[in-house]
This record gives C-alpha cells, sequence and structure tokens, in this order.
C-alpha cells in the first residue's frame, strides 16, 4: 500500500486542525477513547459540537490560544492507501515551518475562509507551493456555512486564485477547487446536499487518485548518492564492494552503465541488493545496495548517475532561497552547503531579488541591507569551494535542492532551490 504526503496550509482560524480532525473521524482513525476525551475536552470548552481541532493541536501553546505552532505529522489510512499529513502554521512568523513542512509532500491542501477570501497568506502559501512544484494543490475553500453555500462567493475566490496562479511559475502542477464544511463535514468524504451546484469530487476521492512523489520521482534522472562503502570482512566476501544509500529520483537496472561523480569514472551495475534480495531495478526512494564490475573510485558523497543523464558540475549557482534565521543572511559570508549527503563551503555574492508577497512580484532591487530576513524568500548568486552535482529543482527536485548551515552554531540557516 502506497503513502501520500500531503501539506496543509492557510491564514490563521481557516480551519486546518478541524479539517484534519474531521479527516480522521470520517476515515474511522480515531479510537473511541479519544473521542470520550474529544467531548470532555469540547464541554470543558462551553461547546455543544465535538472539537475535533483538538486532535492535532497537541502543544499547551496551541491549546491555549487556539492556532497552529508546530508542524504535526498526523497519519490515518483508507482501504486504498496511507496518509501522513503535516499540518503546518498559518501565522507569517512560521512561514519557515511551512517551508520544511511542504518540502517532501505530493499534495497542498490550502485552505481559505469564504467569507475572508484570499488573503496576504493565502498568496504566500500559494507561492510556496508552486516554488516547491508540489505536483497538485488542492484549495480547499471552507467555512462554505457561514456563507450560506454561496457559488457565487465561490466563484469570486476561484477566479482571484486563478489569476494569481497566472503570475507565477505553474506549468506542469494541477490545481483543484473544492468548497467545503470542516466542521459539518461537507464535501470531505461524502459530497453534500448543501452543494447541488458542485461539480466536482470530495476532498478524500482526490486524495485517493492523485500519484504519490514516489512515482513522480520515478520518471526523472537517475541520481544515486553514496551513503557508505560496504567491505564486510569476512572469508565468504573477501572480495565484496557494495555502494548503500537511498535512490533519491529515477531507476537503475541490472546492467545499466553508470558513472561516479566527481571521479567521472564508468562501470556497470552488477547487482542490486534489497535486505539481502537480488532486484533486477531499483526505485526513486528505496534504499539499496549497488555492486559495480569494476573497482572504481566511490566513495561516501559521491553519486552515481546514468551515462546519458549526467547532472551539471557547479560551483556557481543561481538559487531562491527562504530564510530560516533570526541572523539575516549576509553577503560575503561562508557557510556550508549541503546537497544530499555532500557538504561544501559555500559563499553568497550576491542576493539578486526579493519576492514581494503581498503583490506577487519580484523586487529586483537589492535590499539597502544587503540581505534576506527570517522568512523571506529571495533568489541569490553563490560560490561553492568544489563543485556540486545538482539538477534545477523545477526539473529534479529529489537532487535540486540544499540546505545552507552556520559554521559557527551548526544550525540549518536557509533552504535553497537551484535555478
Amino acid at each position: 500500500m502506497d503513502i501520500l504526503r500531503i501539506a496543509t496550509a492557510g491564514s490563521v482560524d481557516d480551519g486546518k486542525s478541524t479539517l484534519i480532525g474531521r479527516l480522521l473521524y470520517e476515515t474511522n482513525s480515531i479510537t473511541k477513547d479519544k473521542i470520550e476525551a474529544l467531548e470532555s475536552a469540547s464541554k470543558r470548552k462551553g461547546l455543544d459540537f465535538l472539537d475535533l481541532s483538538l486532535l492535532t493541536d497537541g502543544l499547551i501553546a496551541e491549546r491555549e490560544q487556539g492556532i497552529t505552532i508546530d508542524v504535526a505529522h498526523i497519519y490515518f489510512s483508507t482501504p486504498n492507501r496511507k496518509y501522513i499529513i503535516a499540518d503546518t502554521p498559518g501565522h507569517f512568523e512560521y512561514t519557515r515551518n511551512m517551508v520544511t513542512g511542504a518540502s517532501n509532500t505530493s499534495v497542498s491542501i490550502i485552505l481559505i475562509d469564504a467569507r475572508n477570501g484570499v488573503v496576504e497568506q493565502t498568496k504566500r502559501h500559494f507561492y510556496i507551493s508552486s516554488m516547491l512544484r508540489i505536483k497538485n494543490i488542492v484549495v480547499a475553500v471552507n467555512k462554505m456555512d457561514l456563507v450560506g453555500y454561496s457559488q457565487e462567493r465561490f466563484n469570486e475566490i476561484k477566479n482571484e486564485l486563478l489569476a494569481i496562479a497566472e503570475q507565477v511559475s505553474f506549468e506542469g502542477q494541477e490545481l483543484q477547487f473544492i468548497p467545503i464544511s470542516s466542521l459539518y463535514g461537507e464535501n470531505l468524504v461524502r459530497k453534500s446536499s448543501e452543494t447541488p451546484w458542485y461539480e466536482g469530487e470530495t476532498l478524500l476521492n482526490t486524495l485517493e487518485n492523485v500519484a504519490t512523489q514516489n512515482s513522480e520521482l520515478s520518471v526523472k534522472n537517475a541520481r544515486f548518492p553514496v551513503q557508505q562503502v560496504i567491505r564486510p570482512k569476512t572469508e565468504e566476501f573477501h572480495d565484496y564492494r557494495g555502494y548503500a544509500g537511498k535512490i533519491a529520483s529515477g531507476s537503475f537496472f541490472v546492467g545499466d552503465l553508470v558513472e561516479a561523480l566527481p571521479s567521472g569514472q564508468i562501470s556497470k551495475i552488477k547487482t542490486i541488493e534489497k535486505f539481502g534480495t537480488k532486484l533486477e531495478t531499483g526505485k526513486a526512494k528505496e534504499s539499496v545496495v549497488i555492486t559495480l564490475e569494476d573497482n572504481i573510485d566511490v566513495s561516501r558523497g559521491n553519486m552515481l548517475v546514468k551515462v546519458g543523464e549526467q547532472p551539471e558540475s557547479r560551483k556557481e549557482i543561481e538559487a531562491k532561497i527562504c530564510w530560516l534565521d533570526g541572523q539575516m543572511l549576509t553577503v560575503g559570508k561562508t557557510y556550508l552547503l549541503q546537497h544530499g549527503i555532500n557538504r561544501v563551503k559555500a559563499k553568497v555574492t550576491k542576493v539578486n531579488s526579493l519576492i514581494d508577497i503581498k503583490n506577487m512580484s519580484l523586487n529586483n532591487t537589492p535590499p539597502a541591507d544587503g540581505g534576506i530576513k527570517l522568512n523571506e524568500i529571495g533568489w541569490i548568486t553563490i560560490k561553492t569551494a568544489s563543485p556540486i552535482y545538482a539538477d534545477k529543482y523545477e526539473e529534479n527536485p529529489a537532487n535540486g535542492s540544499f540546505i545552507l548551515i552556520d559554521e559557527m552554531n551548526n544550525g540549518t540557516v536557509g533552504i535553497g532551490f537551484v535555478e
């Protein structure tokens, strides 16, 4: 059974936690004792209904304030597939949490309060979903019960967001709109009689039928970062040399000609092994051991790629960056750039532009202070001490992203996407 990874996003009080709680409730993913606990907690709050948002707001501060602060991962399943939902915060100051929570998902659910329509955070979350190249974006227009399930209001919001989609790079991504009421479960699992004008699928049916990230990555160019060289010190495996790691993208087959980077040496795949079983092929996101017919120079941090599918060698990188640290990005400062399992020294040489989320436009005037602040997104030029072998993020997300690390405290300060 495959696993679909989902991220939820939306402004404060748009109902993300209630939506997730309702999905858990409707798919019978909540135990009886948890339902009883929810009933007691709802009564203590003076509510005459079951407050399903309490299922996901795990921190005490979240429950007290009625907001989501940290990224919570929620698990549930149906007879067709398993689901992992990253419930990301809605506040601007937690934008970095949304980026990290959504970076490994196949679907982004963006909630919009039907009363408030498209707000600045909606634009921010939509832009981030587009930047991360999340294949499927579902816009759930929530709280339709508070606008009388108005088709006119739903269409107003839909048309406004479609106009925004035309302003950003949105090729190859799917955008769907669903009118819902999380509080009452309308159009979540069953079609609602309140919206006879809506001809699309329910939210759950939509999720049941989208492709997972693994299947999307399997058609990309083959990339295999080597995490460990295996040399058993036993007589039985005296000459064994295997390369262990997780296939980042694409597929490898026994007999494929592969090139080891950075050495550039070429050999042929002899075996692909997984838990002691020999396979004919290894696919994206599978952890395997690959052996080659020749003893070429391969070590941890190197990458095996198919001959004819080699990525570009880069020492100067143009990239989008989402800044995660309270201390702003500084031009000229040296950071550690980690691409996959390979780590090199790097220096930011220029901040080219910043994104103005409010107006969905680029500000090409370099910031007066020369840097990028917490939660801001910009375009930078960065030089590395030694080459990395990265794809453009748009072409291969699995091999097109990196993180920047502060040398002094070893903290992750930025997430980058190769342009």
